[in-house]
């Protein structure tokens, strides 16, 4: 329930239910009290007495004096003045005529009910309740004329109650706002002071780092039950946050681990072979050649990694500058095959390369972020080639599959156990083969490729059979050019 609808609920239980409760008690008391009323309770009911004595008293002393004074109407309508104010009036009978009412309307409830003329003392002392809930005080005397006459005191029974009624009726009001009091302040605290209260012990456990505490909120509606579900968002949010940050930690230690032994080696080769070529150990034009290939390919190695690094940080900020251009397949690999080739000759591995595609086959494509996939791939195939019959190859092969065209490179090294296949593309994850091997890598080569091939559109996977090889296949889309109403306009099937 919402706290608006909960504030309405509580104003209107407020007003409501102590009133309900108040007419309860009220009947409940009243009925009670006009039940011993008709039982003939009334000794001890002061009021009555006093009401009877007043009006008694005064007819005695005034018959005494004019026995026709009950006969006089200006009398009767002064003695009925008197006791009007306290809910009673009287009734005067000549023989079997009513001579004088105080009350129209009343008489009317009480006229077939008037007891007969018994003018004896116990008569006179007795008091009649009838169905109208009206008590009758009969008084019977005789007119001076010898015709008999009765005078009725009539009085309202529930004008009798007594102040012990008040104060029932106060201490039933005073319990019933007590007993709304604690209705209402127990609804209160369970449906808002405890789920704060909750809510307040799950925050605190927040800012200790504990991500673990949860709230249940699966019966919790309106604004509660929303700040227990956005808690619990926050909480997950929270937690996933920093295990991510704890991972990121974690594979930024490794890379930190993995780079330092990645530099550490080509160093190490750079500096034993320049101290080769200082202290004439190379004593040759070959040898001197040799030492300077090698110092060559390690500081491209290193270059490499470098910018590994570069667009590492890159890909985290997700800030990779692409400047995409329309691209020409077969002139484009033409070129990277060219300008890979002499590298590859430089270390003693063959490369093949063919070209499936029609001459005006157009890629949408950034030129330098596509070559960079490239060298990552073959740079890898080299690293991880590791043959000891210098027969290392790697096919470079462009398939047209209508829409789109497929790179595949495929060399011919030790390749990758099928448990490993499917996370060589995760950041930092390396093959426990590279783990052992004296070519150990960042990891995170295979993971940019990935990244830079997805953001122009196309897809990646890998192949491979331990022993015989791996192949890298690559799917981009083709640019197609369309002739709509007339008019040339330019359409990317990768857009």
């Amino acid at each position: 329930m919402r706290l608006k609808t909960k504030l309405k609920v509580t104003a209107v239980t407020m007003v409501v239910l102590p009133l309900l409760m108040t007419a309860i008690a009220f009947v409940t008391i009243g009925g009670i009290m006009n039940k011993g009323l008709s039982r003939g309770i009334v000794s001890d009911n002061t009021r009555y007495l006093n009401i009877v004595e007043k009006v008694f008293s005064t007819i005695k002393i005034d018959l005494a004096r004019d026995p026709d004074i009950l006969e006089n109407l200006v009398y009767l309508e002064g003695l009925n003045k008197k006791i009007k104010s306290d809910g009673a009036f009287i009734i005067v009978r000549k023989g079997s005529a009513i001579v004088y009412k105080g009350s129209k309307e009343d008489l009317t409830e009480i006229e077939n009910d008037l007891p007969v003329y018994d003018n004896s003392t116990a008569n006179n002392s007795r008091v009649f309740y009838n169905h109208a809930k009206k008590l009758l005080k009969q008084f019977d005397f005789q007119f001076s004329d010898g015709t008999p006459g009765t005078l009725f005191l009539v009085i309202a029974a529930e004008s009798l109650i007594s102040p012990q009624f008040l104060v029932y009726m106060c201490v039933s009001i005073c319990l019933i706002l007590l007993i709304t009091s604690l209705v209402l302040t127990s609804w209160i605290k369970n449906g808002i002071f405890k789920p704060i209260g909750e809510l307040n012990i799950a925050m605190q456990k927040i800012r200790d780092g504990n991500f673990d505490f949860r709230l249940e909120s699966s019966s919790e509606k309106g604004e509660i039950g929303e700040m227990y579900r956005s808690y619990e968002d926050m909480r997950l949010r929270l937690k996933e946050s920093a295990e991510e940050k704890l991972e990121h930690e974690q594979q930024n230690k490794e890379l930190i681990r993995n780079i330092s032994h990645d530099l550490k080696t080509p160093i190490t080769t750079i500096r034993g072979y320049a101290e080769g070529l200082m202290e004439g150990v190379a004593s040759t034009p070959e040898k001197q050649e040799k030492y300077l290939k090698t110092i060559y390919n390690k500081a491209n190695d290193m270059n490499n990694l470098i910018n590994e690094l570069t667009l590492y940080s890159s890909i985290d900020n997700n800030r990779i500058p692409y400047n995409f251009h329309k691209i020409v397949v077969g002139e484009y690999f033409g070129d990277c095959i060219e300008e890979v080739g002499m590298d590859m000759e430089s270390r003693g591995i063959k490369l093949n390369y063919a070209n499936l595609t029609a001459p005006d086959t157009i890629i949408i494509a950034d030129p330098e972020q596509l070559k960079r996939v490239i060298n990552n791939i073959i740079s890898n195939s080299v690293k991880y080639m590791d043959r000891t019959d210098d027969k290392g190859e790697i096919d470079i092969r462009i398939l047209d599959e209508v829409d789109s065209i497929r790179v595949e490179i495929e060399d011919n090294g030790r390749g990758i156990a099928q448990k490993d296949l499917g996370n060589i593309f995760d950041r930092f994850y390396r093959t426990d083969a590279s783990r052992n091997s004296k070519h150990s890598g960042s990891g995170i080569g295979l993971s940019i490729v990935k990244k830079i091939i997805e953001d122009h559109g196309g897809y990646i996977w890998a192949t491979s059979h331990e022993g015989e090889g791996t192949c890298m296949h690559i799917v981009l889309r083709k640019y197609e050019e369309k002739i709509k109403g007339g008019f040339s306009y330019e359409q990317n099937i990768n857009s």
